[in-house]
């Protein structure tokens, strides 16, 4: 880290001599006393923090006004950026749910569907978040509709105890979208 050195007074007396000149510009620039001076100062401090870049020799009012339109056009572009909400209201209409709950359902579902036995997974899978009818599925497992059907309740009943979900309703809104987001569409099947 190199050191900074002190700017010399004869650089601090010719900043002095130009705080008319600026202030001057600055209202022009602001149309606000207030801001005016807000600018003004720090229009000086960043000369000050960045003496050593100016060249000696050169137009020293040149290059503060260079600043200070610099600042002041970053501060007029962060302003139109802001919004007025005093009372919170577009701040409100911003906020976001948290996705951690999505998450750590689903990180629930995919444990309690690993203690499951195979064929109940299977299918509950195929019907339950695939989509798949009984019929394909049990054409896709090789098995009657009945058992496809008395597989899916089961794994149901058993996805259920394990989750601590007490309605079908629950179920299937909470978890089955963790699975698939379009599942509400769907979970009169599940």
């Amino acid at each position: 880290m190199t050191e900074r050195s002190t700017p010399s007074a004869d650089f601090k007396s010719a900043l002095l001599g130009e705080i008319s000149q600026l202030r001057f510009f600055a209202l022009s620039l602001t149309n606000a006393p207030d801001r005016a001076d807000d600018l003004v100062q720090e229009t000086l401090i960043k000369a000050w923090a960045a003496a050593e870049r100016f060249e000696p020799g050169t137009s020293l009012r040149a290059w503060l006004f260079t600043i200070m339109r610099n600042s002041f056009y970053s501060n007029y572009r962060k302003l139109r950026r802001e919004v007025q909400d005093s009372d919170g209201e577009s701040a409100a209409r911003l906020m976001a749910n948290p996705e951690q709950s999505g998450h750590l359902d689903l990180e629930d579902l995919k444990a309690a569907l690993a203690t499951l036995p195979a064929d109940q997974r299977e299918a509950i899978l195929l019907v339950g978040a695939s989509g798949v009818s009984y019929e394909e599925a049990a054409e896709i497992c090789g098995c009657a509709i009945g058992t496809i059907k008395s597989r899916v309740n089961r794994a149901r009943q058993k996805l259920m105890a394990r989750l601590s979900v007490e309605s079908l309703e629950e179920f299937g809104g909470e978890y089955l979208s963790a699975i698939r987001p379009d599942a509400h569409a769907t979970t009169a099947s599940f």
